[in-house]
């Protein structure tokens, strides 16, 4: 696969026989030997993890580290206390997602931001564009930086035997830094999958043998390698969105539910005027969760139809493991209500569904 970037577990992917494809514009595993759906289970039911050394790392230090923040982002990174976290988007002007990411913070005037693999350069140029305005400067650490998300009910258990750090004292969305088999690093309570579980940022040269260390102290527990693929059904049971599909420059975080991130109230940002103008209006589509009634596999891009006419297509769709039917996302009109049908044609049929509240799946192990 010429001019794709690797990961620090590339070695780690090959001697696991893991099938990888391009993505993000890096090789990365989408499977392992034994399959998505045994992947899924076992992030479900034990424990999983994932390579996602692939995301974006930026650090923002300075006397305006916040400040700046807070001007390209929707949320309030005011508000957060040292070892904390936030989910938010960045927007254009016109109220568009540039991207979503996270927000940590570890001192009054030090940031970390994690953003999408597929857009680093497209938000390292964003907040660029507004970086002279403030005392701050930025870092890009991502090619330092490797991360490990263990994830699922026996997360805990599978790390606890190989750090001195309290987990259990690690609420949702906050972080420590403390040694992992004497690697420094920052475990953070947060993950895509809707069960417990951690994301473990530390050096890039120290990610194969932590890897491996969780590996043979996960073996007693079903704790198994989970590439893309699994991540992909899995975080779409529990209603997350997705960059690229979900959300994108031309939809706002008003239409995709998103409204929660954005504090119109804290002081200027970018897109505050458009956004503001867009809540006083009214949004006239949404992203809405929707299930087949009939068997089927809703892929991304098939069309959806909706009160007799076409609405768009399949933004994120997939067979769910855990349910056992067809789910996805669409954009549908702001005023579809759960139980409405809808229609998504598979191979030139309408095949039955209805709308649906999300999650689809509220079973998983995580406590917010």
């Amino acid at each position: 696969m010429p001019d794709l970037k690797r990961t620090p577990l590339y070695d780690e992917h090959l001697r696991l026989g893991a099938k990888l494809v391009p993505f993000a514009g890096f090789e990365m595993p989408v499977q392992y030997p034994g399959g998505i759906r045994a992947e899924h289970a076992a992030v479900r039911q034990a424990a999983g993890m994932f390579d996602v050394s692939h995301m974006g790392e930026f650090r923002i230090r300075g006397s305006q580290a916040v400040d700046l923040v807070s001007h390209v982002t929707t949320n309030d990174p005011s508000s957060l206390a040292t070892g904390q976290a936030q989910y938010s988007v960045m927007c254009h002007e016109h109220g568009g997602i540039v991207d979503d990411l996270i927000v940590y913070r570890h001192d009054e005037d030090d940031l970390l931001l994690i953003v999408n693999a597929s857009n680093i350069q497209k938000d390292w140029s964003h907040i660029s564009s507004h970086l002279g305005a403030f005392d701050a400067g930025m870092i890009d650490e991502s090619d330092e930086t490797g991360l490990i998300a263990l994830q699922g009910p026996r997360a805990d258990e599978t790390l606890a035997g190989l750090t001195e750090i309290d987990l259990g004292a690690i609420g949702f969305y906050h972080f420590a830094v403390g040694d992992v088999t004497g690697v420094r690093m920052m475990v953070s309570r947060t993950g895509y999958t809707g069960e417990s579980g951690f994301e473990l940022y530390l050096p890039a040269a120290a990610a194969a043998d932590v890897w491996r260390r969780l590996e043979a102290a996960g073996s007693d527990v079903g704790l198994v390698a989970a590439g893309l693929g699994a991540r992909d059904t899995l975080r779409l049971e529990v209603g997350y969105a997705l960059y690229g599909n979900d959300l994108d420059d031309e939809t706002s975080p008003l239409e995709a539910r998103l409204s929660w991130l954005v504090k119109l109230d804290k002081g200027d940002f970018v897109g505050r005027d458009a956004l503001r103008a867009q809540k006083d209006e009214g949004v006239g589509r949404r992203l809405s969760g929707f299930r087949l009634t009939e068997r089927g596999f809703p892929r991304a891009g098939y069309e959806v139809v909706f009160r007799d006419s076409p609405v768009g297509k399949v933004r994120s769709g997939t067979m769910s493991p855990s349910l056992g039917f067809g789910i996805g996302t669409a954009y549908l009109p702001s005023d579809a209500e759960a139980g409405e049908s809808l229609q998504v044609i598979i191979r030139g049929r309408e095949i039955a569904g209805q709308v649906a509240g999300l999650p689809f799946y509220k079973e998983g192990s995580l406590k917010r």
